[in-house]
């Protein structure tokens, strides 16, 4: 077969095939069909079709009365396949085919033979089925069965004179169709001769026989379905049949199958390209499908049947491709191809952002080169910064070295890994676009020299320190990416190096430079003591540098540039093996093979890329695989240790805030990242609920997240407390800091290398992390579980295996039967019979509360391609439980019991346990395969640390005996006066006291004391236990500085005899030291006979009886919530929300009272303004001068009625009974009547003044409760309540403006007499003033509110000054004490200051004053009573 182009017409070949389909639709109404003939007689203009099947009946149509031969091809619309409702896999269906063959001839014969009824039949038709012959009729023998078409083609009406080659050459390829399509099993001949192909894959031979080895994969899926799948050339081809039609422009049939074949390998490209941008029409670009298909009642675009139209489900059938066929597919070279096109499309969108060599760009923050991208370019030098402070650094290099060649521009912190990075990124990454504009490359380009480049050389400046060599790793590894010639050019890569830290001498000031740590050791350990005559400052960060030091290392650029040069393809592989994703095994084979001490010499003037990435650049990976993997020995990261350290070295046993907390643990451990992430690690440290810690190190106060989103739920670190759990201690000692290591940073001494608990903590809590070439999976086990394990090893016996364990789960952990080191994680789901619906009450570990609820919502819903799998859910979960109701219909439960309940809601999780890697004691990364093996591992450790903490603490309480024996025996002798220790030199002090035998203790020399920005780990306790306040010694914190003390201070040795107060020369004191010298040698005794493994056991038992206090705690808190629930279950709707606090009752009247006329609370009370005097009913408790204290809000009360007398709250007494409970009223009941105080308060009630202004309503009337003892004192405090809580300031009102408001002033009244009685008589109801003073009535009058402008200020006293009384505090002075007050008040009314504008009001809101206590002010209970407010409200 050979392809070529040809000229046809489509109707002349339509009408062929129309009749040779017909022939072929023959064998599948008689199967027994077996040969097709077709005869092309070019010179006679004639075509017959022969099929030896099932004959046309001969007989004639009951309906149509003719013959059934001459209805099917003389009449039109007359076909047998219009009924849908019967599935054929025929080529005809609207009986147009064969009649449009007769219209179109002029000659059209029709014979076939009826076997059945022994009959054959033939008729001519002729002049385009204009005439038709009567009908032949003859006998044929019984089961002679055949039918032939014969007919001349009326050329004419197809513009031809003659039977062109090019028809001919397609009529005779349909029937090589013909042949492949109906395959072995039917012999097709043309023109006598058979056709070649006798199957469908013989006849996909035929298409590539032009191949040397050409891709066929063929399939016969199923009866009706036969493929095959070659390789096309950037251009998607297919040849596909339908029911013997050839389709020759595919259809939904080629979908269906290309489709697969072009998902699948969408998939297998992506695993090889995980970066491709590919669709599956890329990929179809590069198929060639062929196609053999049965169709049930197939429908098509057009008559000519050239595109399948009918639905996919439509087919009757399905052909899904198997697994092997579509394995060969990916294995072919279709692939290849994919993948080479997809590597161009990625070269040439990268192309789309190259540099090149032209003149200034405009890009912010670079500074250029003025020769840049000129003549001189090669000579001009790009400057790379880590960041801008860097640049800061480099531009004032710059002014030493000028501007010309020079140019710098900053990174925004580290650059994308572009090996693994996608296209896309890449496209958008700014930084990476911005580095190949500046310097001029362009991508796939070979440099052999820098001449069409902008810069010729690229200088990176990056910090000292592990990050900064990573940015210098990740920018060779850009270069080595995408131009790796670039790295070979010589001094193109150059690195600017500045020193670590400096050493400068204190007399002479002269510096010495270090560019390495371990340089700056070695330095220090040969100097010894005279260490301290120099102050060291280090220089991890380029910012640390003055613009001085900038440029005095450009002056000496020699010294600080160092050129990177390329030796062989060595360096190129070293590089890939630090950033390749391929390079995972031998990157872990890297890191291992890493030796303690490993540095780069900075003295060396050329690095080769080997010695940068296995010598620098391997420090950094191990830092960072140190910050992602745990340590066996205590199962924290550096961060968390940092945080521990810092938690010990406070300590914080009282709460403090997890911000304020996190700046402490910044200072003091030396942690150099970010605050957010330290908070992160806090509240993660204190998490409690179900998936996070079985035991939580810091005790969590307030929002610290919950299992609804996983702790992401947590509060801000602003809003939070945390402090060390009570377990804590228990299991990291103090004892055991004895023995730590503790590391130093920048000089300072910070966290050990590990601490060392009493059972391994990473098999309590778990940890999970990736890093550098490793990453770790340790789930969670019961401590308990890990107690009894430990015992067992203490005494010899056999460990029991371990399951994971998390507190609080209800559900079941199993040992996974797929999986050898597997388990598998399940919740809890119950049915309720007959009612179709599921309650799930536990979800599996690390499964959460709004993550399952959107499953669950999803599965709610319905989509385009699914179906919902539930009803719908009611949820009933809280902060700590999980309970979803799910509905479902019958259908719906019935699927899901097929597919599983578990599996169908995802109500199981997997706990792998085969990546359990942690870093041994010894630093060492280990793969643990079981939870055992890590507890053996721990065991030895901790068993050998409990011999030494047992040595370490003998030889404390040895020295501590020692100390305290000498102490008794100096004071014995100085009192006897054979020492004399007065108007004595030291040296001869020494001396003599050496000559006695006195045992010296000298000091501890710390040599880092004198680097500069040094934080001292030694430091006073800010916070102590209550217990531990006054017994914590000096002595205790020493463990912590063993690692920063290496010798001791000469002249030191008897300083702690002489350092003794004058007080210990008392004989009660030497007594005191003798005791505790005994003390100590008993402890001394008893350890001694203790052995180590009795000590571990002992502490052991303690942490188990802690773990059963904590069960305790939990268990009473659990009973608490649920008490809880059952309280707010029995308030009904709403439960506790709806709940209020009881009514302060007012107390019962003794005698009847004069009824108070209804009062308005006015804008400003006696309190607020100042200017009102005390009501007359409390002369006697009225004494002090009533000044505000600090405002704070009144809590508003809520609606409602008052709780009954069972609620738990205790009655809060009423004013008469507190005033007459603190002022001792009964002394003064001749002068005042406690009935007025009472009519006071019923009135107050019932206009409830205590009320926000959106609630003051009248309130029922109070009953008299039970008097109590008298509340603790408090200050009173007045706000108001539209005042700002900060305010430094209350507005005053003036009098002028309630008189422009209309408010009628009071009547004068004479003063009385200094002598005058204080009692006064009952109030009259017109009485507007006692005194000059306004009554409280007359106070609580509305008033019309003024404008805020003409507001006045008062400034309000300090609420810490005692002086400071209440607003009753001014009702028992006497007349002389209130004239002075109405005169200063007056003073103040009338003295303007300019007052801040008022914050804008509601409308209809009246400005409400409330007397309440400051809780500031509740320890001074130790003031006068007349300090002491009567309107203090119990909160």
């Amino acid at each position: 077969m050979v392809k070529r182009s040809i000229s046809y017409v489509p109707g002349l070949y339509k009408i062929f095939d129309e009749i040779l389909v017909n022939a072929a639709d023959n064998k599948q109404r008689d199967p027994k069909m077996d040969t097709v003939k077709v005869t092309i007689d070019v010179e006679q203009n004639l075509i017959s079709v022969y099929n030896n099947g099932d004959g046309i009946p001969v007989e004639v149509h009951q309906e149509e009365g003719v013959y059934v031969p001459e209805m099917i091809f003389g009449h039109l619309l007359t076909s047998s396949n219009y009924d849908d409702s019967i599935k054929k896999t025929t080529g005809g269906r609207n009986g147009y085919g064969a009649k449009l063959a007769n219209i179109f001839s002029t000659e059209f014969t029709i014979e076939t033979a009826d076997g059945k009824r022994n009959r054959r039949y033939k008729q001519v038709f002729s002049n385009n089925m204009g005439n038709k012959s009567e009908p032949t009729i003859t006998k044929c023998k019984s089961g002679e069965n055949w039918t032939m078409v014969s007919f001349k083609p009326d050329l004419v009406k197809f513009g031809m004179e003659c039977l062109e080659a090019d028809v001919v050459a397609l009529m005779k390829k349909r029937v090589v169709d013909l042949a492949g399509c109906l395959g072995n099993t039917v012999k097709v001949e043309l023109d006598g001769k058979r056709v070649p192909p006798k199957t469908f894959e013989d006849y996909v031979k035929l298409y590539l026989q032009s191949s040397e080895e050409p891709l066929r994969i063929y399939e016969k899926v199923n009866e009706r379905w036969e493929i095959c799948v070659s390789m096309a050339d950037g251009h998607f081809e297919q040849v596909s049949f339908v029911n013997n039609i050839a389709t020759i422009k595919g259809g939904t049939h080629v979908d269906y199958i290309s489709n697969q074949i072009a998902n699948h390998l969408v998939a297998v490209v992506k695993k090889q390209n995980k970066h491709a941008n590919l669709k599956a029409h890329n990929v179809k670009n590069y198929l060639w499908v062929f196609v053999n298909a049965l169709i049930d009642n197939p429908a098509f675009d057009s008559q000519t049947k050239e595109t399948l139209t009918i639905k996919q489900t439509s087919f009757g059938s399905t052909c899904e491709l198997t697994p092997d066929f579509l394995k060969k597919v990916a294995k072919s070279d279709i692939v290849k191809k994919v993948l080479s096109w997809v590597q161009f499309k990625q070269h040439n969108d990268l192309k789309k952002t190259d540099g090149n060599k032209r003149g200034k760009l405009n890009i912010p923050k670079l500074e250029e080169a003025n020769f840049a991208a000129t003549n001189n370019s090669d000579n001009c030098t790009l400057i790379l910064t880590e960041g801008d402070s860097a640049k800061a650094l480099a531009m004032s290099g710059l002014s030493v070295v000028g501007q010309d060649y020079y140019g710098v521009f900053p990174l925004k912190g580290k650059l994308l890994n572009v090996r693994e990075a996608s296209p896309k990124q890449l496209q958008e990454n700014a930084e990476i676009q911005n580095i190949k504009k500046i310097l001029g490359l362009q991508h796939g380009k070979e440099y052999d020299n820098v001449k069409s480049l902008r810069y010729g050389h690229l200088m990176i400046m990056a910090d000292q320190d592990h990050d900064g060599s990573h940015i210098k790793g990740l920018l060779i590894n850009f270069l080595h990416s995408f131009w790796p010639s670039l790295l070979k050019v010589p001094e193109f890569v150059l690195e600017f190096i500045t020193p670590i830290v400096k050493a400068t001498h204190k007399k002479n000031h002269s510096v010495i430079s270090f560019y390495t740590m371990p340089e700056y050791e070695a330095w220090k350990e040969n100097l010894g003591h005279k260490a301290t005559d120099f102050k060291i400052k280090y220089y991890k960060g380029l910012g640390t540098s003055s613009g001085k030091e900038g440029a005095e290392y450009f002056a000496d650029l020699d010294k600080h540039k160092k050129d990177f040069i390329w030796a062989d393809d060595e360096d190129g592989e070293a590089i890939e093996l630090a950033f390749s994703k391929k390079k995972i095994e031998a990157r872990k084979t890297w890191l291992r093979a890493l030796q303690a001490g490993t540095y780069f010499d900075s003295k060396e003037k050329h690095i080769p890329y080997r010695d940068f990435i296995n010598k620098e650049l391997i420090l950094f990976s191990m830092a960072d695989l140190q910050r992602s993997i745990p340590s066996m020995v205590d199962g924290l990261k550096p961060g968390q240790r940092k945080i521990l350290f810092c938690a010990f070295k406070k300590p914080i046993f009282q709460e403090v805030k997890v911000a304020q907390f996190s700046g402490y643990v910044s200072e003091h451990s030396a942690y150099h990242h970010g605050e957010a992430s330290l908070v992160g690690t806090i509240i993660g440290m204190a998490q409690n609920f179900v998936g996070s810690n079985n035991i939580n190190l810091f005790y969590p106060s307030g929002q610290f997240g919950t299992r609804q989103m996983g702790g992401k739920d947590h509060a801000s670190g602003r809003y939070i407390y945390t402090k060390l759990s009570p377990i804590t201690r228990h299991l990291f000692h103090k004892s055991d800091e004895l023995l730590l290591n503790y590391l130093n940073d920048d000089g300072q001494s910070i966290e050990p290398s590990w601490y060392l608990p009493i059972i391994p903590m990473v098999l309590v809590n778990g940890s999970e992390g990736i890093g550098t070439g490793w990453s770790t999976f340790v789930p969670n086990y019961n401590p308990r579980d890990i107690i009894a394990n430990l015992k067992r090893l203490l005494n010899g016996e056999e460990m029991v295996p371990m399951d994971p364990w998390y507190k609080w789960f209800k559900g079941t952990i199993q040992k996974s039967s797929s999986k050898d080191s597997g388990y598998i994680s399940t919740g809890i789901v119950e049915e309720k019979e007959d009612e179709n619906t599921l309650t799930i009450t536990e979800l599996p570990v690390r499964r959460w509360t709004q993550e399952y609820k959107e499953f669950l919502e999803a599965a709610a819903l319905s989509g385009k391609d699914k179906e919902p799998f539930i009803e719908e859910y009611n949820a009933h979960n809280d902060d700590t439980t999980v309970n979803f109701e799910i509905i479902m219909t019958a259908d719906q439960m019935n699927k899901a019991k097929q597919e599983g309940l578990l599996k169908k809601f995802k109500l199981t999780t997997n706990l792998n346990t085969s990546n359990m890697h942690l870093f041994d004691a010894n630093g060492v990364i280990k793969k643990y395969d079981t939870p055992e093996q890590i507890l053996e591992d721990f065991f030895h450790l901790r068993l050998d640390y409990y011999e030494r903490r047992k040595t370490a603490l003998l030889r404390e309480l040895g020295k501590a005996t020692s100390i305290l024996e000498n102490k008794v025996r100096f004071i014995k002798e100085v009192v006897e006066g054979t020492i004399v220790v007065s108007n004595r030199k030291k040296a001869d002090l020494f001396a003599e006291l050496a000559k006695k035998g006195f045992t010296p203790m000298p000091k501890e020399a710390v040599l880092e004391a004198s680097i500069a920005g040094a934080v001292d780990h030694v430091e006073g306790r800010e916070e102590t236990e209550d217990e531990e306040a006054s017994d914590v010694a000096v002595e205790e914190e020493k463990p912590q500085v063993v690692a920063a003390a290496s010798k001791t201070i000469p002249g030191t040795e008897y300083d702690y005899l002489l350092s003794m107060a004058i007080a210990s020369l008392t004989f009660e004191k030497m007594k005191q030291l003798w005791e505790e010298r005994d003390t100590k040698k008993a402890e001394f005794d008893e350890l001694t006979n203790t052995p180590s493994r009795s000590l571990w056991l002992r502490d052991l038992d303690t942490l188990n009886k802690q773990l059963d206090e904590q069960d305790k705690r939990d268990a009473k808190d659990e009973a608490e919530r649920k008490k809880q629930q059952e309280k707010a279950k029995g308030k009904g709707p709403g439960g506790g929300r709806n709940a209020r606090k009881p009514v302060r009752r007012a107390p019962a009247p003794k005698k009847p009272a004069a009824k108070a006329e209804p009062m308005d609370i006015s804008d400003g009370s006696p309190a607020e303004t100042g200017n009102a005097p005390a009501p007359a009913p409390a002369p006697a408790a009225a004494k002090g001068r009533a000044k505000a204290a600090a405002p704070k809000k009144a809590p508003a009360k809520k609606k409602g009625k008052a709780t009954s007398k069972d609620d738990d709250e205790e009655e809060i007494p009423s004013l008469a009974a507190r005033m007459a409970a603190k002022h001792n009223l009964e002394s003064v009941r001749e002068d005042v009547d406690i009935d007025d105080i009472v009519e006071l308060e019923d009135r107050l009630a019932r206009h409830n003044i205590e009320s926000s202004p959106d609630q003051s309503e009248e309130v029922p009337k109070k009953k008299q409760p039970a008097k109590r003892a008298p509340a603790a004192r408090k200050k009173a405090t007045v706000i108001s309540d539209e005042e700002d809580e900060d305010s430094d300031f209350e507005i005053v009102k003036p009098p002028s403006e309630e008189k422009k408001k209309g408010k009628k002033p009071a009547a004068a009244v004479a003063k009385p007499p200094a002598g005058a009685s204080k009692k006064r008589a009952p109030a009259k109801k017109n009485q507007q003033t006692v005194g000059g003073q306004k009554l409280i009535t007359e106070v609580l009058k509305p008033v019309t509110e003024a404008s805020p402008e003409k507001k006045v200020r008062k400034m309000r006293p300090s609420p810490f000054n005692k002086k400071s009384g209440s607003v009753l505090g001014r009702m028992n002075k006497n007349d002389d004490d209130d004239d002075e007050d109405a005169e200063e008040m007056v003073a103040a009314e009338t003295s303007e200051v300019v007052a801040a504008k008022a914050r804008p009001q509601r409308e209809n809101r009246k400005k409400m004053t409330y007397v309440l206590s400051d809780s500031e002010s509740e320890e001074e209970e130790e003031d006068d009573a007349t300090e002491v407010s009567d309107f203090d409200d119990d909160e």
